[in-house]
């Protein structure tokens, strides 16, 4: 795909992957929309992306509520005048251990980790299919590839959206619309700030300049997904999937100072 001329919206677009998806997009001549809660972070980020070009929109809405997803399609509309790709990066997340987990906390990241994208591309749709050559982006997980203790929940609602995303792939192939995966591993983002697991225990963080830029180059050569953390990440795939027990056992050693470093793990 082609990304110039291209009308985007963008959810969770006022910081870290969101933000840096955003500076690309309007980089390579798309008009963009982002979305976030927060009406000053908003406002900051589509005034910083004015530098890059004139052609973004800023808007306030809360995607995990059935009045903001309403509020994101038509704000998009109305601004772009029609939809050519939507981002699905919105995201929450809360790390722990499950049975001390709140179900105040559990229902939040199913909100806006998995609900919200479906019911978003369900009302995008249309406007997509208008569009003849569209896109819809899904920003899953690493960690809906290979569990990781602590982040059940949230690994199994990205792996729902993994899913989500290749059956609907299937559905609307040949209709005009591509549907792709994004995979971040451990990104340097407001979200991990929380967080305190390192390269000792697996979460090397890079930029969310490089996964943005991996994310246009996966556009471009229309993949249909892309996964960051390199070679290291490629042979915990591979050894999650030939051996899992192996896996496992690497987790056992890695437990008691993984649940300590992630105990605060909180962006919801």
């Amino acid at each position: 795909m082609i990304i110039q001329e291209k009308r985007v919206l963008i959810t969770g677009g006022s910081s870290g992957i969101g933000y840096a998806i955003a500076e690309k997009m309007l980089e390579q001549g798309a008009s963009v929309v982002i979305t976030g809660r927060r009406a000053e972070l908003v406002q900051q980020a589509s005034e910083a992306l004015k530098s890059i070009s004139a052609n973004v929109h800023g808007l306030v809405a809360d995607v995990s509520i059935a009045e903001g997803r309403k509020q994101t399609i038509d704000g998009a509309i109305s601004a772009l005048g029609g939809l050519d790709i939507l981002v699905n990066n919105a995201g929450g997340v809360r790390a722990g251990r499950l049975e001390s987990m709140s179900e105040d906390d559990i229902r939040a990241m199913i909100e806006v980790d998995l609900v919200a994208p479906i019911m978003l591309v369900k009302s995008a749709i249309p406007h997509l299919k208008a569009s003849g050559d569209a896109l819809v982006v899904n920003v899953a997980s690493g960690i809906a590839l290979v569990g990781v203790p602590f982040y059940a929940t949230y690994a199994g609602l990205k792996a729902g959206l993994s899913r989500f995303g290749e059956a609907l792939r299937r559905e609307l192939k040949g209709e005009g619309i591509h549907v792709m995966t994004l995979y971040p591993g451990a990104t340097d983002t407001p979200m991990m700030q929380s967080s305190k697991a390192g390269p000792e225990l697996g979460f090397v963080r890079e930029p969310a300049s490089a996964v943005a830029a991996a994310l246009i180059e996966g556009i471009a050569n229309d993949a249909i997904d892309v996964v960051r953390g390199g070679e290291a990440r490629a042979k915990m795939i591979a050894l999650n999937s030939e051996n899992p027990t192996a896996v496992d056992e690497r987790f056992l050693g890695l437990k008691p100072a993984l649940e300590e470093a992630v105990k605060g793990h909180s962006a919801l």
